[in-house]
């Protein structure tokens, strides 16, 4: 029979359940807090993610983790969400924790986890990481993991670290259909190597080596990096993006208002902190540690799409002033980007520097990390980039843009 407070505890989070799905996210979070302090487990991780971004509360990563570090013992919930933190390396450190954190989250079934921990395996050439990542993909989609069900087709259809099977992946596809969902475009297979990451089956999702880029200019700095991402990595953000894009737009030089303009003419999709997964987290950390930033400096993820004749003309990724005011004016400008190529383009859809001269031909996984503030700190003119026009086929291109200083709580 349940203590009087056990049940005192399961009615405030079934009260804060009922606020949240009425949407009152203040009520919520109180009912959920009062729960949390009898200790229930399922309202201590409620709390906690509200409190994570700051939903019906202040934003409060502190407390946040506290909840989730009472709430883990019965909860694998809590392992999870404590290892998307920490994939951040900010306000808890990206160690050996947090892989096993993310582990324990595998092992409870936890579909996130499982497809985090395949992405990961992903990346190693060795054949028995190859298989560990097969068994992983599909016992998540096993438990209905959209996102990993599209992964493990095109392994199955393209025979990557598998036999192919051309049957099981046409039935996947037919179930995908049945919810409509498109197959994924092609991204060629290469599992990058692992350079950080060296042992076939250690689960170490969290060491992230920086990688070897070759410096193609001086003012600005530009430097590319090969097979960055791997394609499942690739794979899995075009995945998440489909389902947000939008028409693009620009900010009006002045004011900083969002623009619809023909200066950009491919559709996009931001990707919102709530939706976000460890294994999108951890796509966006490889790519901060490649552009030699810390991931909270970072703007929220783009995932871009151009069409045969669309393009970005010439443009600096530099804010003006009435942008950064208006947008965490804290952090600064973007002093620095990283463009992630996440498909191989048939024909155009270069990104072309006119300034030094240099231009980048798209190749899935790849990325170009250039800066746009000068030594001075202000706009450098010569950070001038334009994305060509695409000519066939289609190109898939994820932007991080760096501040000078923090922007992301964790």
């Amino acid at each position: 029979m349940a203590s009087p407070a056990t049940a005192s505890a399961d009615v405030l989070h079934q009260q804060g359940l009922a606020s949240k799905q009425a949407l009152d996210m203040e009520a919520a979070c109180e009912r959920f807090a009062a729960a949390a302090a009898l200790g229930h487990a399922g309202a201590q991780v409620e709390l906690a993610r509200m409190q994570l971004h700051g939903i019906g509360c202040e934003v409060d990563a502190g407390a946040a983790i506290g909840w989730l570090e009472r709430a883990e013992p019965a909860s694998p919930i809590a392992s999870y969400l404590l290892a998307l933190v920490a994939s951040g390396d900010s306000a808890l450190p990206r160690d050996a924790r947090m892989d096993a954190r993310l582990l324990a989250a595998a092992n409870a079934g936890l579909a996130p986890a499982l497809l985090a921990s395949a992405v990961h395996f992903g990346r190693k050439p060795q054949p028995e990481a190859q298989a560990a990542c097969m068994r992983l993909l599909g016992a998540a989609a096993q438990r209905g993991h959209a996102i990993a069900a599209l992964l493990l087709e095109r392994r199955l259809e393209l025979g990557e670290g598998c036999e192919r099977d051309a049957r099981a992946a046409e039935a996947l596809r037919r179930q995908l259909a049945q919810s409509g969902i498109e197959r994924l475009p092609d991204t060629p297979f290469d599992a990058p190597g692992a350079q950080d990451d060296p042992a076939p089956l250690e689960p170490c999702a969290s060491r992230i080596v920086p990688p070897a880029m070759e410096l193609r200019a001086t003012r600005p700095r530009i430097a590319t990096c090969e097979r960055l991402l791997s394609a499942d990595e690739c794979r899995l953000l075009i995945a998440h993006a489909r389902l947000h894009l939008r028409p693009s737009r620009t900010v009006h030089p002045l004011t900083g208002a969002p623009l619809s303009m023909p200066l950009r003419t491919s559709s996009g999709a931001t990707f919102d902190p709530l939706l976000e997964d460890i294994a999108i987290r951890l796509v966006q950390a490889r790519m901060a540690v490649a552009a030699g930033l810390p991931l909270v400096n970072a703007e929220h993820l783009t995932v871009l799409r151009y069409a045969p004749g669309e393009e970005y003309r010439p443009h600096r990724d530099a804010l003006p002033p009435a942008s950064i005011q208006a947008d965490h004016p804290q952090a600064g400008n973007r002093i620095r980007t990283l463009c992630a190529y996440l498909n191989p383009v048939a024909a155009g859809g270069e990104t072309e520097f006119p300034a030094p001269g240099v231009r980048i031909i798209p190749r899935a996984g790849c990325a170009v990390a250039f800066d746009n503030l000068g030594p001075d700190g202000f706009a450098d003119p010569d950070s001038l980039h334009a994305g060509l026009p695409v000519e066939r086929g289609e190109k898939w291109l994820a932007t991080l843009w760096l501040r000078e200083r923090r922007y992301r709580d964790f």
